[in-house]
Formats: C-alpha cells, sequence, structure tokens
C-alpha cells in the first residue's frame, strides 16, 4: 500500500509499485596499468656472483616493500566479509511464497544496537498465540522479559539462525510500505457536520457473496433498508471514513447523546465482499495526479471538491465494524489494534507479510532505507493484508493519530528481511 493506503487483509492496498534498479560497476584492474619493468643490464647478467647478488637485493626490496604495504591506512574488512560460521549453515527452508537461506549473525546490519527490549512486548504479544514451532521457546521469552540486553541478544544468537528471506527466483529486494490507526471524531447521533454513517454488518450479509456496493449503498432503496438500524456513529467527513475502511481499524472519539466523550475502537467486522479498487490508482489512470499517496489524494480533494462522492465510488468495496470499549488511556497508551495472528499490534515493532512467506509469530530482522526513515530493527510478523503478497513483502505498523498517519501515507521504500527461525 501507498503508506497509508496499506493494508492488513480487510486494508487493500492503494498505491502504485515502483521497481528499484541496482547498477553495480566492477574496478578495473589494478595490474592491468602496470606495465613491465626494464631491468638494467646488469641485472640481466648470467655470471653466478652477479645472479647471487640480484636474488639477495630482490629479497631485501621485498621484505621492505612488505613492511611498508603493513602499515598502510587501508580501510578494515567489512563485518560481513570477516565474519567465519562457527559451523556448517543449515539448508534452506522453502516456504510457499519464499526460500530461506542460512546465514551468519554478521550479514544482519546493526543486529548488535538494535534496542532489542523495545521488541520484546511484541514477542511476548505473539506469544499468547504461538505456533507450533515456537512454543517450546515461548516460556523462555518470557523468563527474558526482565533480562538485560545483552542476555536476551545472548539467547537470540544461541537459539535462533537466522535466514535471508528471497523469492523462489532468489530474488532478495523487496517493498516495504506503512500503515497506522486513525484517530477521528464522532457522534453517536447524526447531528451538525456528522452526518456519514459508520455501520455495523447487516443481516443477510454472507461471506464470499457479493453485496450491494458502495454507489449502491449511498443510492439504492433497497440497500438502505437493509442498512437501517446498524449505524454506528457518524463521521463528518467521507474521505475519513475512506480511510478507516482502508486502515481496518481506527480510534474515534465519540460525542455522546447525555455530553460524554468516549474513546472506542472500531474494529474490522466485515465486507460487502465487492472487488477492491484503488481510488489512488483511478487518478492516475485519469491522469489527475501524479501522486497516488494519502496526501497526494487529499491535495486533489481539496481542488476538486464536488469530486469527492464520484472519487469514492470508484471503489466499490465497503468494510463494516463492530466497537469496542477500552480502558481509561489516553490514545499513545493504549495497545494497538488486533492483527491476523490475533493479539494486539506494536507501533514500530509489528509488520504484517505475506503469511505464506512468512509465518505469523515470527521475529523478523527488517532493513529499510529511504528518503522517510531508515530501519534496521527486530520486529514480529503479526498481521497481512490483500496488498501484502510475495516473499520480500512487508507492512510496517506505525501507531496512531495524525503524526502516523502522515509517516504512513509517505513510506514506500526498498526492504530486505531476515527471519529468526528456532535451531
Amino acid at each position: 500500500m501507498s503508506g497509508a493506503l496499506s493494508s492488513p487483509l480487510w486494508r487493500p492496498e492503494n498505491m502504485v509499485h515502483q521497481t528499484i534498479a541496482i547498477r553495480m560497476t566492477n574496478a578495473s584492474k589494478a595490474s592491468s596499468n602496470n606495465n613491465t619493468m626494464q631491468h638494467p643490464l646488469w641485472m640481466t647478467t648470467t655470471g653466478p656472483a652477479i645472479r647471487w647478488a640480484w636474488a639477495l637485493l630482490s629479497a631485501l626490496t621485498l621484505a621492505i616493500v612488505g613492511s611498508l604495504s603493513g602499515c598502510s591506512s587501508a580501510p578494515p574488512l567489512s563485518p560481513a566479509v570477516q565474519s567465519v560460521p562457527a559451523g556448517p549453515l543449515p539448508p534452506p527452508i522453502t516456504q510457499a511464497k519464499s526460500r530461506w537461506v542460512a546465514v551468519s549473525w554478521n550479514e544482519l546490519p546493526a543486529f548488535e544496537v538494535d534496542a532489542l527490549h523495545e521488541a520484546w512486548p511484541a514477542w511476548l504479544r505473539s506469544c499468547e498465540r504461538p505456533a507450533r514451532a515456537w512454543q517450546a521457546l515461548c516460556p523462555q521469552v518470557r523468563q527474558l522479559a526482565e533480562a538485560s540486553s545483552a542476555s536476551r541478544r545472548e539467547w537470540v544468537r544461541d537459539k535462533l539462525q537466522p535466514y535471508r528471506v528471497e523469492s523462489h527466483q532468489a530474488q532478495t529486494d523487496g517493498l516495504l510500505t506503512a500503515y497506522y490507526e486513525p484517530l477521528l471524531d464522532a457522534s453517536r447521533r447524526p447531528q451538525g457536520t456528522f452526518t456519514v454513517p459508520l455501520y455495523s454488518p447487516p443481516a443477510g450479509l454472507t461471506p464470499r457473496k457479493p453485496w450491494f456496493t458502495r454507489q449502491e449503498m449511498d443510492t439504492s432503496a433497497q440497500a438502505k433498508a437493509a442498512l437501517r438500524g446498524k449505524e454506528l456513529l457518524y463521521l463528518n467527513d467521507p474521505v475519513d471514513a475512506m480511510v478507516l475502511h482502508i486502515q481496518g481499524s481506527g480510534l474515534v472519539r465519540v460525542s455522546e447523546p447525555d455530553g460524554r466523550v468516549r474513546l472506542v475502537r472500531l474494529a474490522f467486522a466485515g465486507t460487502n465482499e465487492q472487488p477492491y479498487r484503488s481510488i489512488g490508482g483511478w487518478l492516475l489512470d485519469q491522469g489527475y495526479t501524479r501522486d497516488a499517496s494519502w496526501p497526494g489524494i487529499k491535495a486533489w480533494i481539496a481542488r476538486n471538491p464536488s469530486r469527492v462522492q464520484e472519487l469514492l465510488w470508484q471503489n466499490p468495496r465497503y468494510v463494516f465494524f463492530r466497537e469496542e470499549a477500552l480502558p481509561a488511556a489516553s490514545a499513545q497508551d493504549l495497545p494497538g489494534p488486533k492483527g491476523a495472528q490475533g493479539v494486539p499490534l506494536t507501533a514500530g515493532r509489528s509488520i504484517a507479510v505475506d503469511p505464506g512467506s512468512i509465518p505469523y509469530g515470527t521475529p523478523v530482522w527488517l532493513a529499510s532505507s529511504g528518503p522517510q526513515t531508515s530501519l534496521q530493527r527486530l520486529v514480529l510478523a503479526q498481521d497481512t493484508g490483500t496488498a501484502i503478497t510475495g516473499a520480500v513483502r512487508a507492512d510496517y505498523y506505525v501507531g496512531s493519530g495524525a503524526e502516523a498517519g502522515e509517516l504512513a501515507g509517505r513510506l514506500k521504500q526498498p526492504l530486505r528481511l531476515w527471519v529468526l527461525w528456532p535451531k
């Protein structure tokens, strides 16, 4: 997804993929610039005394040159070049959509400096619903909850083996986008500008059976009758409603009829089973914009306010929600929404992946650098999305609110992944 348009299973992506080409230039050989040395006549003399003297002089010369070269200031080898595996590496592991190739720990960029304690809460949440491969190790993960960073790192090295994630065609480079949880204002009843309803699933909604399209829900008397009484609350902007549909969940400050304001979470509860169509892609196809990110889409809407409904109708897919009560806390202190693994997401430490490439609950080393951010850190595979497909593909959960939304709306950059798997 293009940042904010990235998605878990119910949050389809709204982006144009980019292919990043990498060119490597071979350095010219040093020997190709050296001419054959021309020796003085006495060096070619064939007398035994002269030949002995020349051999001794040559040996001394080589010794001096070798000593000087040993004192030169050549840069040290990179850790990856210096690394020597402690023993033979295990064979590759083949997944449905990827191939894992065992590597030494030195291949993981910045592994020694990441703040592992920041990833541990996400790991503990994955251990609430461990896959079979992790059932034996999760008790140890819990025991390390209060351990030092050195102890955690030593345990990770001792118990796990890093594998580079590749496609079946040995492609190691992929794409990183990001997603977030919107924080919106709403009213329990329609009033003033709060007239855009969000619905719970209507009766008769059947999995894998198409229901009314988004446009029909706005215009068909039959669809409106089916939705009557299913209104959860009302937003004041149809574009915010679309954002919520694409992200799949959101935090909402609801003004109640008695004057109270409550913070609730709207969680995914189903769809109308219509195909997803990218509104950003439609704008690109029509030549209306060159920027299909959320900021770019909103800029187009600001210039064309009378065409908002036309734009939204390009995506026939509609998402229904259920309301979840939350403890009394600020939005920043709340756990994230539940991902496809069934555990709450952790901002900055949870990613959505293709489960055909990386199983849920797997710790993953992520490396990505681009204009928006540079990331080299431990994350947990805890979510997925209809647009998150392929071997080296991830959607990075960045949290909730406007600042997270701004980053999610812009993040789209190269990616490399390594899974950490039990030995």
